[in-house]
């Protein structure tokens, strides 16, 4: 048997119980695909996160309780939170090698600074049975490394009350993720907001999904002729980030909080 440290971190928070759980387990060399993907189900959570010393920098790997996932923009910032607050890390930026490839994470006071790939979404038709799916129809729907279902009115994405058995289906069906967006809340200074569901890996309503809003910033900056934007996800716990297209990159900006740090046995 086998110990590990573990850590809980809430990612896009300012405070615990807000933004999206990460858990954390740094190790010296990988663990076998079916030992990560079995401590990730035992977490439970939408995503957890492995990473092993690799030249200057990590390699990172993700984990939902059913799938390992190319991108996952909280866990990466839970990531870069474990190794700069707890584990001594003293260079300004950190340098991940993923599937996705090469991911740096810096700091700007105390918000944690991503640079991860602008994915900018391309109208398609529509799905068959979106509207059934989220319980309204979009009134436009684009897609890229997810489908983006645009809303005119924020209220509306808050009200949606997705069917789980058909979104699992439609998830499945289109082999990737579902947004539903719209313009933000002005007196709160959100320039859009959003929900994200994931049935296909095993995750109906993520909290807080960095890799979505490499397809909904990008759109968003576009239609809004603004690099800057302030991105809220609206799930029930909710969380911000601070975000600036720049060319075919993003970069993201959020805080993390610690919840948890604890010992696995294996």
């Amino acid at each position: 048997m086998s110990e590990f440290t573990i850590f809980q971190v809430d990612a896009f928070a300012d405070n615990v119980f807000e933004g999206n759980p990460a858990a954390v387990v740094p190790l010296e060399s990988w663990l076998s695909d079916e030992m990560m993907l079995a401590i990730a189900a035992e977490n439970n959570l939408a995503e957890t996160a492995f990473f092993v010393p690799e030249g200057e920098g990590y390699g990172l790997r993700w984990f939902t309780p059913a799938a390992e996932v190319p991108l996952c923009g909280h866990a990466t910032l839970a990531s870069a939170h474990v190794l700069f607050t707890h584990l001594g890390f003293a260079k300004p930026e950190i340098t991940f090698q993923t599937k996705s490839g090469p991911l740096s994470v810096g700091r700007e006071g105390d918000l944690y600074v991503m640079d991860f790939p602008s994915n900018m979404p391309k109208p398609t038709m529509v799905p068959d049975g979106i509207a059934d799916v989220l319980g309204a129809r979009p009134a436009m729907v684009l897609k890229s490394k997810s489908i983006l279902a645009v809303f005119e009115d924020m209220h509306q994405v808050a009200a949606l009350q997705p069917d789980v058995a058909k979104l699992t289906r439609f998830c499945n069906e289109m082999g990737m993720g579902l947004i539903a967006t719209a313009t933000g809340d002005e007196a709160s200074g959100w320039d859009c907001a959003s929900r994200f569901f994931a049935a296909h890996v095993g995750i109906p309503e993520d909290p807080v999904t960095g890799s979505a809003h490499t397809v909904i910033v990008p759109f968003w900056a576009k239609r809004l002729g603004k690099d800057d934007i302030t991105a809220r996800q609206i799930s029930k716990r909710g969380g911000t980030l601070f975000c600036t297209v720049k060319g075919e990159r993003l970069l993201m900006r959020g805080r993390a909080v610690d919840y948890l740090k604890g010992t696995i046995s294996v």
